[in-house]
């Protein structure tokens, strides 16, 4: 798959300015008690913890987006989904191991819309660093990390999601998303190959 992404940017791996995006690591969906917890969450966990060891490992930058929601206040997503991680409750926090770490390299993008770029400063601040190529990570497959692929595709970045790193409680519609990722906005890649970006 490496090979592919090299073709198709024009560039080599290793001459591309890659940023890690992991996408809502969060108790909501990982902890047992959360409000949309689904037991295969946890089979991504290895592989992006991975991902994060390495991007901290070599200097990478990394964002660490949060779904987060203002208590009491009206939220038009709330009309898809009822009321979740609600900012400074149990469920919009980081799940274990996961969040921005000590390293100056790692930013936290919150977000109240299933797009990482959308209504937030993600385009401008990958755009002030020079990044040209984002790897992506995380949960769910077909809802934010499809999402956000498809917003960092259309502000011109390159775009390789991990498909062993990011999963669905819906998993033909993961498997959708995935194809049409592949087909339409970037690459897919395993974690093994993404280790290779982030090196």
């Amino acid at each position: 798959m490496l090979g592919g992404v090299a073709q198709r940017s024009g560039k080599g791996t290793g001459s591309m300015k890659t940023a890690l995006i992991v996408i809502d690591m969060q108790n909501s969906f990982l902890h047992s008690d959360g409000e949309h917890f689904y037991a295969e969450a946890s089979e991504v966990v290895p592989n992006c913890l991975s991902l994060i060891r390495t991007a901290r490992q070599r200097g990478k930058i990394i964002v660490h987006t949060a779904d987060r929601h203002r208590k009491y206040f009206a939220d038009f997503e709330h009309r898809r989904l009822p009321a979740h991680c609600i900012g400074g409750g149990f469920n919009a926090m980081y799940f274990a191991g996961f969040g921005p770490g000590d390293g100056a390299r790692e930013i936290e993008i919150a977000k109240r819309r299933f797009s990482a770029f959308f209504a937030t400063d993600l385009a401008l601040f990958l755009l002030e660093q020079s990044v040209e190529r984002l790897v992506l990570c995380g949960i769910k497959t077909n809802v934010c990390v499809r999402a956000t692929a498809q917003d960092a595709f259309a502000h011109g970045f390159e775009v390789c999601v991990v498909a062993d790193a990011t999963n669905s409680n819906r998993q033909h519609l993961a498997a959708a998303s995935l194809e049409d990722i592949n087909r339409y906005f970037g690459q897919l890649v395993s974690t093994v190959e993404a280790l290779e970006l982030l090196s």
